[in-house]
């Protein structure tokens, strides 16, 4: 991994035409995440339940932080067209590996979107927008930890040309699968 540069590089935002944009999670960007995914399809493959307000409180100040220190984040994605617009829809973007088991020490890519705005394409453009953030901040290659039984990521890391790279395991049990892609 390269050293991250000094100055942020803003996220480029897909065109308006894709249906969404991409901005640093604010403050108030946590009770977005927290009622966009407050649904039991969305929570599957993370834990099941909904997580508590408290637990998007410091994962948006986290990207808040990664974005000034790196240039890349895990950005919101907020609708421009119709019922959406204006609506937090979920976020995507990049970060370090935030665990002390996996890829340690690696860049992951990654999105959640909540349960309406899923089937819509979003998730692989926005991720493709985030990916593009960051490659300009020097970044040479990604993963993605995918749950095993999580077809609709598997899916998404096969239309951004990512291969699979190893089987994992996680602390509780869980199979996923490690995905790589060379920037």
């Amino acid at each position: 991994m390269q050293e991250p540069q000094e100055q942020p590089i803003p996220a480029p935002l897909p065109p308006s035409a894709a249906g969404f944009t991409l901005r640093v999670p604010s403050e108030e960007d946590a009770l977005h995440w927290h009622r966009v995914f407050a649904h039991p399809d969305v929570m599957e493959f993370h834990g099941g339940a909904p997580d508590e307000l408290s637990v998007y409180q410091e994962l948006t100040a986290r990207q808040r932080r990664h974005h000034a220190e790196h240039g890349f984040c895990m950005y919101s994605m907020v609708g421009t067209e119709g019922a959406g617009a204006g609506a937090v829809l979920g976020f995507t973007g990049a970060q370090p590996w935030p665990r002390d088991w996996g890829p340690v020490g690696e860049i992951e890519i990654g999105w959640r979107l909540g349960r309406a705005y899923w089937g819509k394409g979003y998730a692989t453009q926005a991720a493709r927008a985030a990916l593009e953030a960051v490659r300009a901040a020097g970044v040479r290659s990604v993963v993605a930890m995918v749950a095993a039984g999580n077809e609709r990521s598997i899916a998404v890391t096969r239309r951004l040309g990512m291969r699979h790279a190893e089987t994992f395991r996680t602390p509780s049990g869980q199979e996923g699968f490690c995905f790589r892609l060379e920037l």
